[in-house]
């Protein structure tokens, strides 16, 4: 099987424990686009980054779910063919940083880049 151009790793977890903050950090980007996730403070609609990955010549796509139950189904529309899932759990601010390099790590092993 021919290797994938992009490895697709989406998050998991329960509203206002990170999941956006995750992804921002990792890339730079806020997932949550629409004017109404930014006023409410939590995801709607899926979020899609896009991060080039030089060292291993492809794409890591983030696909940013909403943890809120009254969106289960975007929830689980965003979840299908993903490459790996990382649960965000709610810890303190320091350990945040360290989530992040431990899911950009388990990323690149999925990858294969290690």
């Amino acid at each position: 099987m021919p290797e994938k151009e992009h490895l697709i790793v989406g998050t998991a977890g329960h509203i206002d424990h990170g999941k956006s903050a995750l992804v921002k950090a990792l890339t730079g980007n806020d997932p949550d686009t629409l004017p109404e996730e930014k006023e409410r403070g939590l995801t709607i609609e899926l979020g899609f980054i896009f991060m080039y990955a030089p060292e291993a010549e492809r794409q890591i796509v983030f696909i940013d779910v909403p943890g809120h139950e009254k969106f289960v189904k975007t929830m689980v529309a965003g979840a299908a063919n993903l490459d790996a899932v990382e649960e965000v759990l709610r810890d303190g601010a320091a350990r945040a940083r360290t989530k992040a390099r431990e899911v950009l790590d388990r990323a690149r092993k999925a990858s294969g880049l290690e």
